[in-house]
């Protein structure tokens, strides 16, 4: 649930491929006012805030792009529990829709940011790292117990931490158990048995696959997935790296074999959010849905135990299901924070177990990252994500989040969207994304 930043390139290094693989295991260890649609920050220019370094105190803004419900108030509850501990703090949230804070966020860096912001790991991070705009929190990370896994996904290019970790999940495909037990449906192992099933649903009077891709990010799941299936991780890493071509055969059969299960697909995805599509898996209108297990978020309570997943089917033997996208999301501090003090020992909070146990409370779908974080109080379905995750061979982050943010927004986006609408133009939509790509990825 992740979008793309601004538009400036970022450089690559030896350590990409390692992050990328970082992830197997580590879960088994465990702004701003919008005014008008724009994306600004309010805690700074408070007086009497704690400026000038916060010594001791004041207010701590937040920058969040949680602005559905559910994370909302997950986030809210351990930003009170940190001030019920730490009496001199205060904490101030600006929560700005989550596609306009993407969307934003670089000019928003770049102006008077709040002390922390909500971001994620990897590539997305670094890019902030390397320009400047995010804080050193190495001193930070001094007291963080986390897996090293999940450090190196925290770890810039120069080797300095910028980012907490509080929680990832896997993407993967949801159904109800209850309308495969009705209808006698079973999970598919692989795609040819995953396209019989559709074709059954079909005849049920079901959508077989439930898709939206209003915001423009879904149908980059989609595309990693088929690509790591098919092609495997490696290759889909070097793609996403600008060390492979967008219009080879390999790329090419991605497209084709998504061509071949559209028609299983929810019709008119451009219109519709993932919420929407969320809604018609919950209402059984829909038989399955590749997503984040944040869409159990769409679930009331008593009926998110009907709720469960399997990876996607194994396309090429050669790859079998060895690779998922597994995205991390957390914390960064702005690179000249109001209040220095107050961030760091909020981001000192967020990364134990007990902030992450009030995170989770509040929003099961997520599977925490500290050291120590209770298990025992996890559903079942965030018992099979951190089992899923701990059991995968290859870890992704997004396709957002594992290539440049100039090509991933304002290229992939719009080819991925044209391909939905005209599906049989793949020659077309791969040499586009391949003169794009050759102007982007250079030394």
């Amino acid at each position: 649930m992740t979008r793309t930043p601004g538009p400036h390139p970022f450089g690559w290094s030896s350590l990409e491929l390692d992050r990328r693989r970082l992830l197997k295991g580590a879960l088994l260890g465990a702004a701003a006012l919008s005014s008008g649609g724009l994306l600004t920050a309010c805690g700074s220019d408070d007086s009497g805030s704690g400026g000038g370094g916060g010594e001791g105190g004041g207010v701590v803004s937040i920058g969040s792009n949680a602005s559905d419900a559910t994370p909302k108030a997950a986030y809210q509850a351990m930003f009170d529990q940190f001030t019920s501990d730490n009496a001199d703090y205060t904490t101030k949230v600006n929560t700005v829709d989550h596609n306009t804070f993407q969307e934003q966020i670089n000019n928003y860096l770049q102006g008077k940011p709040d002390d922390v912001f909500t971001w994620f790991a990897g590539n997305r991070m670094n890019f902030f790292a390397q320009q400047g705009l995010a804080g050193d929190i190495s001193d930070v990370w001094e007291d963080v117990d986390m897996s090293e896994a999940f450090k190196k996904a925290s770890t810039g290019e120069d080797g300095k931490q910028y980012f907490i970790p509080v929680y990832n999940y896997p993407w993967a495909v949801f159904y109800r158990p209850s309308l495969f037990e009705e209808k006698g449906y079973t999970v598919p192992k692989t795609l040819d048995e995953y396209k019989a099933l559709g074709t059954q649903m079909k005849a049920d009077g079901l959508t077989p696959i439930g898709f939206a891709d209003k915001d423009g990010w879904p149908a980059m799941g989609t595309f990693d997935i088929l690509n790591m299936r098919i092609n495997g991780f490696e290759f889909h890493q070097n793609l996403l790296a600008g060390e492979e071509a967008w219009d080879s055969k390999e790329v090419k059969e991605v497209f084709s074999t998504w061509a071949e299960l559209l028609p299983l697909h929810e019709e008119n995805a451009l219109g519709r959010t993932w919420q929407e599509a969320a809604q018609n898996l919950v209402a059984k209108k829909s038989g399955t849905y590749l997503l984040g297990s944040f869409l159990g978020q769409q679930f009331e309570e008593a009926d998110r135990e009907d709720l469960d997943f399997f990876p996607f089917p194994e396309v090429n033997p050669e790859h079998g299901t060895d690779s998922i996208d597994a995205p991390i999301d957390g914390f960064m501090m702005s690179a000249e924070p109001e209040n220095e003090a107050g961030a760091k020992a909020l981001l000192r909070f967020l990364a134990t177990p007990a902030a992450q146990d009030i995170y989770l409370k509040s929003d099961p779908n997520n599977v925490g990252t500290a050291n120590g974080v209770s298990t025992e109080g996890y559903n079942a379905l965030q018992k099979k994500a951190a089992e899923l995750i701990g059991s995968t061979d290859n870890i992704a982050q997004f396709l957002d989040r594992d290539t440049r943010p100039d090509f991933a927004s304002p290229v992939v986006i719009p080819a991925l969207q044209q391909f939905l609408q005209d599906p049989k133009d793949i020659d077309g939509v791969t040499k586009s994304l391949q003169q794009q790509a050759k102007s982007i990825f250079v030394d």
